[in-house]
């Protein structure tokens, strides 16, 4: 075999291994398939809103808005994953809790009050504290008593949506300062919706974090061997706490978008099935669901590749009831493309036609 047939192998293995080769490939795919059946799915229009605002529209606008807002969750999904090597299943909830809650700051008890009784910062402020207390309860759970990750946030998923409707009393408190809209729509003069830019602001924090403190190192230490890292002078059963926590955190941001859409809240509605797509969004990024070694970017990914995927379906006409059967294929296929002898049977496979085309 000569040099340069060996670095082709190499460059294809290398490819073929690369985290970032099932989003990216996911995402061409889908490209494909909607500018072969309609290429006006990538127009971009400038119109104005109701207010006579400019913003921009179109499908890609709905995917980079409502995939911002999954690619938060991805964030603190990815951590709980890598650490614990499970799911939390009750984020939709729990973002129906935090989200509840800041309605009752805002209203005041209020159902339909004429003015804000608490600024909006302090709301969320309430909001991230519920959210990180939940996400402490679950992760008490896991990482005190050892319950199984997608066992112990059961409670929470099954509970939760009745506690969010109890803070407000069963009522749907609607906000009245309209500026409240902006954190999930657009802000006046800026044709871009906010969440794109909250995400960013999400992403550059945790890339801060990462970068200046051990917290991913460590989370991966603990997913891979706990009682390794525990032997090196790691804290399983706090990193595992504070994963659940940033997660918890990472919700009531998605709570505040998600509640300021509507200015309203809708108990049994609200975010719902959510946690599929983000656990969905960490498995497509090519991170193992049983933990360990992680890849933040690729999760980040995969969540605008899942709303891209999401956004296709609508397009094709296919009920929101059955979307969940079709993600379900796609969880199937993850799987099987994640398992260790799948990708060791494509790395064989790439190394036999490199071989043959070598020999021909």
């Amino acid at each position: 075999m000569s040099k340069i047939e060996k670095n082709e192998q190499s460059f294809l293995k290398r490819l073929v291994s690369n985290q970032l080769f099932i989003p990216v490939i996911a995402l061409l795919l889908l490209s494909v398939i909607n500018l072969i059946n309609d290429p006006g799915f990538f127009k971009i229009t400038l119109g104005t809103n109701n207010a006579g605002n400019p913003v921009l529209s179109g499908y890609l606008i709905t995917i980079l808005d409502y995939g911002s807002e999954l690619g938060i969750l991805a964030i603190g999904m990815t951590l709980v994953t890598a650490a614990s090597g499970g799911q939390d299943i009750s984020v939709g909830a729990t973002i129906a809790i935090a989200g509840s809650a800041m309605l009752r700051v805002l209203c005041g008890g209020v159902s339909r009050p004429t003015e804000l009784a608490a600024p909006v910062i302090v709301a969320f402020l309430v909001a991230c504290v519920v959210g990180m207390l939940c996400g402490a309860f679950n992760g008490m759970l896991v990482s005190v008593f050892k319950i199984q990750p997608m066992i112990a946030t059961l409670i929470l998923f099954t509970a939760g949506r009745s506690i969010a409707a109890w803070i407000n009393n069963n009522e749907l408190p609607i906000v009245p300062d309209p500026k409240f809209g902006y954190f999930g729509g657009f802000i006046p003069g800026i044709p871009i919706p906010t969440t794109v830019f909250i995400v960013i602001a999400c992403i550059i924090v945790i890339a801060l974090v990462l970068k200046f403190t051990n917290l991913g190192l460590y989370t991966q230490a603990v997913g891979i061997n706990e009682s390794s890292s525990r032997l090196n002078g790691i804290n399983p059963t706090f990193i595992k706490f504070l994963s659940f926590v940033i997660l918890g955190l990472c919700v009531a941001v998605a709570a505040l978008i998600k509640v300021s859409r509507l200015s309203t809240i809708n108990y049994s509605v609200i975010a719902k099935d959510i946690e599929m797509d983000a656990i969905l969004a960490v498995a497509l990024g090519g991170n193992a669901l049983s933990g360990g070694k992680f890849n933040m970017w690729a999760s980040i990914l995969g969540a605008y590749v899942i709303q891209f995927l999401t956004t296709t379906l609508y397009k094709f006409n296919v009920s929101s009831d059955a979307l969940a059967a079709y993600k379900a294929v796609v969880v199937i296929l993850l799987v099987v493309f994640s398992a260790p002898k799948v990708r060791e049977s494509m790395s064989g496979l790439v190394k036999k036609a490199t071989a043959k085309k070598g020999v021909a």
